[in-house]
């Protein structure tokens, strides 16, 4: 009777214990999920327009986590009106800063300082659609790929100033390959991206490297 009564307890003891493990795993589950579709999402680039700073293949983590924008972040953002999928950019000046570009000298000013730009492919002689300088309005911010003559952005009619609130997140590392491992936080770019998590933050850019 005691051997019963024993086994019986054990058995209750082990449900109970099982059900504690379903809990937790289910629980790790939602987080993850919430986690990679709020807080960071890890993407994939296509394209060349962030070349050197970002490559074709790289995979990225990206957070909109309490991000405000600042001048030199790689960004993924929305211009729905240019293209359906995000496009990936560097920052070059944000609300009231203005700016100039030399293209016969290939030099970016903000504010009448010449930027210093290690990160860039080669000097920005690619004129697109700009005409400065130019004032960037409240709210907005003037992008740019480190590819300067290989990308679509803000020089552009198509792409012109880009509004915050169309900001996806902030690029903060790269992932893979290991080769370019690493923190991306004063360096950045443009091709096309496609999301790994969330599905629906597939991103591009146009041509080779947007």
């Amino acid at each position: 009777m005691n051997e019963n009564i024993r086994a019986e307890k054990q058995a209750r003891s082990t449900r109970s214990d099982i059900y504690d493990w379903i809990q937790c795993i289910v629980m790790a589950i939602v987080i993850c999920v919430l986690f990679f579709s709020f807080v960071v999402r890890l993407v994939d680039v296509v394209g060349g327009s962030m070349y050197p700073t970002l490559e074709d293949g790289d995979k990225i983590l990206v957070s909109n986590l309490f991000y405000k924008p600042k001048q030199g972040d790689i960004i993924v953002f929305r211009k729905d009106e240019y293209r359906e999928e995000p496009l990936v950019k560097r920052i070059i000046a944000v609300e009231g800063q203005t700016v100039d570009i030399d293209f016969e000298l290939g030099i970016v000013y903000v504010d009448g300082e010449a930027l210093d730009e290690p990160y860039i492919a080669e000097p920005t002689n690619d004129p697109e659609d700009f005409y400065g300088p130019v004032v960037v309005p409240e709210g907005c911010i003037f992008v740019m790929g480190d590819n300067r003559n290989a990308s679509t952005d803000s020089r552009t009619t198509a792409i012109g100033f880009v509004d915050e609130r169309c900001i996806m997140g902030k690029v903060y590392f790269t992932v893979f390959p290991l080769n370019n491992w690493g923190d991306t936080t004063a360096e950045a770019g443009t091709g096309y991206l496609k999301t790994g998590i969330p599905s629906g933050s597939r991103a591009t850019g146009p041509g080779p490297g947007g």
